[in-house]
């Protein structure tokens, strides 16, 4: 008969067995498979597994936990997410239709930095329509925080400037004048409507509006559409009446 035959199990933790180990007759003792998992829970692992869902709050809070292999790549995605981050400030830096003087004029409108967009709405209070684009623009400016939207009383913007030329939209980039919109007849009167100026300023480049088609087109083609169902039928004989 076989000695392992008659031991009983030789995994058992008994004395007989651990000398049955020594001697070589039985195979080391096998560890357990928690014990197993516990010892890779607890080995070191590289942080560069995880630095990549990390913010950049957390990669400075974690940074000394990180080791050799670590430090080079996780340089190079601090800066990727720094750029990010700067690009997004850029992006949305402004959302609102903030008022300027004509002293702020240079430094906000031609010095207002490269890539950025400028509306600038030249306005007198107690002008209804001035009033009424005033409204649309804080809309467009929440919408397009992208571009930056300011407004300026048209004296002190610029001195002597005339009441008739009022509303006025100057479009700006980089210092370059792209669009101008001078006077109530440009801008249709009291029933301009928001998306109608959307569009206008987005012709001009300022803005990205997601707008398919001109809103004042639509106006315009349901306008001619009513003129010509309200229009008098002329009958064959009508010529013959006017001759006589």
């Amino acid at each position: 008969m076989n000695i392992l035959d008659d031991m009983g199990d030789p995994n058992a933790d008994t004395e007989w067995n651990d000398i049955l180990r020594k001697k070589g007759i039985l195979p080391p003792k096998e560890a357990p498979a928690e014990e197993e998992e516990d010892e890779q829970l607890h080995q070191p692992q590289s942080v560069v597994k995880t630095y990549e869902s990390m913010t950049l709050e957390e990669l400075e809070e974690n940074e000394d936990e990180f080791n050799d292999e670590d430090e080079l790549a996780m340089e190079m995605y601090r800066q990727k997410r720094l750029a990010e981050w700067k690009a997004n400030q850029i992006k949305n830096a402004f959302g609102e239709l903030n008022e300027i003087s004509g002293q702020d004029y240079v430094q906000e409108v031609n010095k207002a930095g490269a890539g950025i967009w400028v509306v600038l709405h030249l306005y007198k209070p107690g002008i209804p329509l001035c009033t009424l684009i005033n409204q649309h623009l804080s809309h467009l400016a929440n919408k397009f925080p992208q571009t930056k939207f300011l407004k300026s009383v048209s004296i002190t913007c610029i001195p002597n400037y005339p009441d008739r030329n009022l509303p006025t939209v100057f479009v700006y980039c980089e210092g370059e004048m792209k669009a101008q919109f001078i006077g109530p007849l440009v801008f249709g009167g009291m029933n301009l409507k928001c998306d109608e100026l959307e569009w206008r300023l987005s012709e001009s480049g300022a803005i990205k509006t997601d707008l398919e088609e001109n809103p004042r087109k639509q106006i315009q083609d349901q306008l001619m559409t009513s003129i010509r169902c309200s229009a008098p039928n002329r009958r064959a004989g009508d010529e013959d009446s006017d001759e006589d």
